[in-house]
């Protein structure tokens, strides 16, 4: 191990608290951070989707501040999350695509079925610190349920090294394809564990990986993993100050559920349906009512959200838990989902892996009794990468690089806090511009204002969302004043990486 992980994991351990401290600390707010995975701006029906039912979360819209201009960190899960955990934008973080460390692996065998020995992704930065390390640091428990993907297995970045008390679901994101896998990955510190391990699931490996026979598994992750999170929710108290991050799979592909009430309601809704034959390759298998399928994983994931609300209110802690929903990056066309039949990108041009709007606008939606206004909507300009200063600002945090350990490495911090306007303050500082990029479509994204930059392969196209949110007229030859400016900043705001590419554009 080396002096900066060391230092790392030593600055991430939890103080102890005297009678007095714990009171002290009852005053700082919990948060609850509930990201789902590939869900579009418009898929749920307070964000206009006519389809879906999703009683929980339109009442969580009610009762807080619902965000019509709020953007995850990239295109697509990994690097979204990294500007999430770090603060940085994808022309600063280290982590920036996808990339895997699993197709290399040696294999195993869980029953018949022939897995990977080492899972994961690239790990976040070591020298950086995360969102948990700084929760650690004033005190917070912490736990993380659902999925990780900042890391593979026994590297430098896994729960257990950055900050994350308890964590239960999967490391890594390719595995989280399967909705019966073969394990799950876990660490409870209080236990005494020393790092993350894995969890066979006994019923599961019985049976197939792909084919018929993997509908006998019944050991479901998305319930299983809501279930740890709600074990553990019951575990925290108006005494110690908690930090939840539920990062659910639903409704990411495969389309893969219990047949349950909830899914044979939509079976008979959607009595003609889609099938899809299967991608045993990326792990997706065959689905009989594609449309029927979706529909009650996000009605689903609603019913999880109600039961959180619930606890909450149950263990007399609603009151002092800022509570938020939101999703990792637009909708996906994958393991046989189809976007366009829900009209689920909410108007929106572009699906997940794009730097148009329909690929990083997403839902967003804030909840805290007694401090945000119930049934406000906010069209403030904000990102993934705006977290971690406004959850800083709130806990009394602020100067958080003081926990940056290593000054040799990146030390760009590109949010803003948007504390004020959750408080109904004047929010007198806001983005000049956002920013994204993702290599592997070779896209480079840029808001400023109503203006919208994306540059694809290097050529710049120009749009004005204020007149043209689906991004259908390119405008940049009747403003070349705008495009230069808008070039100008992705040239200032882009460094370079190693593993991942983009065309910068030139005029």
């Amino acid at each position: 191990m080396n002096s900066t992980t060391q230092l790392l994991i030593t600055g991430s351990i939890a103080l102890a608290f005297t009678g007095a401290d714990a009171k002290m600390r009852s005053d700082h707010p919990n948060i609850i951070l509930i990201m789902c995975d590939d869900m579009g701006y418009g898929d749920l029906g307070c964000y206009g989707q006519k389809f879906i039912s999703t009683p929980h979360i339109d009442t969580l819209a009610q009762e807080g501040m619902r965000f019509t201009q709020a953007y995850a960190g990239a295109p697509v899960s990994a690097p979204s999350r990294a500007c999430l955990m770090t603060g940085q934008h994808t022309g600063h973080t280290l982590v920036r695509g996808n990339k895997e460390y699993w197709p290399d692996s040696p294999t195993v065998m869980y029953g018949h079925n022939k897995d990977y020995a080492v899972v994961g992704q690239q790990p976040y930065d070591p020298g950086h610190v995360l969102l948990p390390e700084i929760f650690k640091d004033k005190g917070y428990r912490t736990g993380m349920f659902g999925k990780w993907a900042g890391g593979y297995e026994g590297s430098v970045s896994t729960p257990d090294k950055r900050g994350i008390d308890d964590f239960y679901g999967y490391i890594c994101q390719f595995q989280a394809h399967l909705y019966y896998p073969n394990f799950l990955n876990e660490f409870v510190r209080e236990r005494g564990d020393t790092a993350v391990r894995r969890v066979t699931l006994e019923q599961n490996i019985q049976h197939d990986m792909f084919g018929k026979d993997y509908f006998n598994r019944k050991q479901y992750s998305a319930d299983l993993i809501h279930q740890r999170a709600l074990q553990w929710l019951d575990k925290q108290d108006r005494q110690h100050p908690f930090l939840g991050i539920f990062t659910y799979t639903l409704p990411h592909a495969e389309l893969a559920q219990p047949e349950d009430s909830l899914l044979t309601s939509y079976e008979r809704r959607f009595f003609v349906d889609k099938t899809w034959g299967g991608q045993e390759g990326s792990r997706y298998n065959p689905v009989v009512h594609t449309h029927a399928q979706f529909a009650a994983m996000i009605s689903r994931l609603d019913e999880y959200v109600g039961q959180i609300m619930r606890k909450l209110k149950e263990k007399g802690i609603d009151d002092n838990t800022l509570l938020i929903f939101t999703s990792d990056n637009g909708p996906h066309e994958e393991g046989g989902a189809d976007p366009a039949f829900f009209g689920r990108d909410g108007k929106l041009r572009g699906l997940k892996r794009q730097c148009y709007e329909g690929g990083i606008r997403i839902p967003f939606i804030v909840r805290w009794p007694g401090h945000v206004k119930a049934g406000t909507v906010n069209d403030l300009q904000i990102a993934f990468y705006d977290l971690m200063p406004t959850f800083c600002e709130l806990i009394g945090t602020e100067d958080y690089t003081k926990l940056y350990r290593n000054r040799n490495v990146r030390d760009y911090f590109d949010g803003i806090s948007f504390g004020p306007s959750l408080l109904g303050k004047p929010q007198k500082k806001t983005h000049d511009f956002l920013y994204w990029e993702f290599s592997e479509t070779d896209q480079i994204g840029v808001r400023m204002g109503d203006w919208k930059m994306v540059v694809v392969k290097g050529t710049p196209r120009l749009y004005n969302l204020a007149t043209d949110l689906h991004e259908d007229h390119d405008v940049a030859a009747q403003y070349p004043d705008i495009v230069r400016q808008m070039v100008g900043i992705i040239k200032s705001q882009h460094q370079p990486s190693e593993y991942y590419k983009v065309t910068l554009p030139s005029i």
